[in-house]
């Protein structure tokens, strides 16, 4: 990958920090679509015998922004850190996942451990790809807490329902259309 001014880099970090403030704000993922290229690609793991792939900027709005963050609304991801390399024309951003009920205390649900999205810059102000990782052990703990504390919202209960049944972009280990690595 071609290496990219630094100032282009950082424009682009404070570009998509705006454009995710600005979603949250709405709770709608998908306008975010437009930050990546028409054959960018976004994935995770999802434990040990799945990954999630969307493939090109249809999927990515579709699968990645639409289908897995429906229910979501509300939720604030904040970012903590961004690490840019601009050898490399890659970013690494680490975020907290913070959904919008609180606990008795007061205290935000919130998902321990470290969060954060590897992407790739592709120019023209869009990622090439991105890459999410994300503690899973620490999400299931927590939606199991707010379920027991029934606080989770009707968004997420009908999620949490559809996740339970094969979705699309959800392969097999090994199955998916690209690699996360």
């Amino acid at each position: 990958m071609p290496a990219f001014p630094r100032d282009e880099l950082d424009e682009m970090v404070r570009r998509w920090l705006g454009a995710n403030e600005r979603c949250e704000k709405i709770g709608d993922w998908k306008p975010l679509a437009g930050m990546y290229t028409v054959d960018a690609t976004y994935g995770w793991s999802n434990g040990p015998e799945e990954d999630f792939m969307a493939v090109g900027r249809d999927e990515i709005r579709d699968l990645a922004l639409g289908q897995e963050m429906f229910g979501l609304d509300g939720w604030t991801y904040p970012y903590q850190k961004v690490i840019v390399d601009d050898r490399e024309g890659e970013v690494i951003g680490f975020w907290k996942q913070i959904a919008d009920a609180r606990r008795p205390d007061g205290s935000p649900y919130e998902v321990s451990g470290i969060g954060g999205s590897w992407f790739r810059y592709g120019g023209d102000w869009q990622w090439s790809w991105q890459r999410d990782f994300f503690d899973m052990g620490n999400a299931a703990a927590l939606f199991m807490e707010m379920i027991s504390a029934d606080v989770l919202s009707d968004g997420m209960k009908e999620r949490m329902e559809r996740a339970a049944r094969k979705q699309p972009g959800h392969y097999r280990r090994g199955e998916a259309p690209v690699e996360i690595w």
